[in-house]
């Protein structure tokens, strides 16, 4: 029997009543329009239509719209860096090749400077108002890719080698401690006390991200891990900067405490979601789409909610499992493993139930995190962007 779920996994409506209130930003309220098709082939239901109509939300537009307010900031604070930094930094992001040549790369899903810029409309102001969050939370984000390639020895991102790979790990880890320090400069130089409110929480989601891959590298070498642990460790490591991208946008847009703390609640059960489903795609996940390599979390001994769930259901593909699992962990490295190994175990993981369990908990993580989003007051247009963000993260492919 797989691990009981704590609530259920029904999606819920965006204009549900607010449990504790309604968190003041500006006025209105629209359930989101939008299905899809989660891993597995489940589908994620609609929003039932609440008291407005919903209307059809481009996400596509809204993540490049992000990233095109987003980039131009992002540069300019990466042309600061010293050199070789600043080249190092801008083959990460995509923007040159190995050879130094302008290249068009690929920058990443610009979820979570989307997330930022919406999260100042929602508090009232321009989309522009959220951009110094948005640059700010993604120069973090990479300083902490930076670090995990290195530390995971993932030799491929975004289709490219990573920077470990092609300038060495002293570059990945002086450019990634760069980018962290950046990113409280983008947001203090601003001079404004809603700057150092928001600077008090990236900082405070820095720590938690750290918190998190602690957590992540130390469960490799458990031989068991609970599912409370795992999800603690997976909110420390993604919720808390999703939270703080959703948060400090409207922070810089004039929201109070306690309609940022909400808006943090949507971000931090979207980001829950959003690395449940990185979790499946780890393991699962197409390498053309996301651009890392067959079985790409085995390979590297996560233990990932698809692992932690499959090894605590119990019955047979558990315990053959867990047996597997053993004597992989007195092996010093998986290079001589086939392929045929990795998919053996890949299987006994989805047989015992894992990935089924993991597929729930992104939905279950998602209908928590759109009922959080309904105790704030925002436009309905924002209201409805914001939720189709949610359902993009819970369908995604890469």
């Amino acid at each position: 029997m797989t691990p009981e779920l704590h609530g259920a996994v029904t999606r819920t409506s965006a204009t549900a009543a607010p449990r504790n209130g309604t968190a003041g930003l500006a006025g209105g309220a629209v359930a989101a329009a939008g299905t899809g098709t989660a891993t597995e082939g489940e589908t994620v239901p609609t929003v039932p239509p609440g008291e407005y109509t919903a209307e059809t939300v481009d996400v596509a537009s809204l993540l490049e719209r992000g990233r095109t307010l987003t980039t131009p900031v992002l540069r300019a604070a990466v042309d600061r860096l010293a050199p070789p930094m600043d080249t190092v930094a801008a083959y990460h992001f995509g923007w040159i090749d190995a050879e130094g040549n302008p290249a068009e790369g690929d920058g990443g899903k610009a979820v979570r400077p989307a997330l930022a810029v919406l999260s100042a409309q929602a508090a009232g102001a321009a989309p522009q108002v959220g951009v110094p969050a948005a640059v700010a939370v993604e120069l973090v984000h990479n300083f902490s890719l930076l670090h995990d390639d290195l530390m995971d020895g993932d030799e491929q991102r975004r289709h490219r080698d990573t920077v470990w790979k092609v300038h060495g790990p002293s570059q990945a880890i002086l450019v990634g401690d760069a980018l962290f320090a950046l990113g409280n400069e983008v947001l203090l130089e601003l001079g404004t006390v809603e700057a150092g409110r928001a600077a008090r929480r990236l900082i405070a989601a820095t720590r938690a991200l750290i918190d998190g891959q602690a957590q992540d590298i130390s469960f490799e070498h458990r031989e068991r891990v609970t599912v409370e642990e795992c999800l603690e460790m997976e909110g420390n490591k993604t919720g808390a900067l999703l939270a703080c991208a959703v948060s400090i946008g409207a922070v810089l847009g004039g929201a109070d405490d306690r309609a940022a703390d909400t808006l943090a609640d949507f971000g931090y059960h979207l980001g829950l979601a959003f690395q449940a489903v990185d979790d499946l795609l780890g393991i699962w996940g197409d390498p053309q789409a996301t651009g890392k390599q067959t079985w790409s979390d085995l390979r590297q001994r996560k233990k990932s909610l698809p692992v932690v769930a499959a090894l605590a259901a119990g019955g047979p593909a558990s315990e053959r499992l867990g047996e597997l699992l053993a004597e992989d962990a007195k092996s010093s490295d998986f290079e001589n493993f086939s392929e045929e190994e990795f998919a053996t175990r890949a299987a006994l993981i989805e047989e015992a139930g894992g990935r089924r369990w993991t597929s729930e908990e992104a939905r279950r993580q998602h209908t928590i995190a759109i009922e959080a989003l309904s105790a704030v007051d925002m436009p309905g247009r924002v209201r409805a962007e914001l939720v189709a963000l949610a359902d993009f993260v819970v369908v995604r492919k890469r």
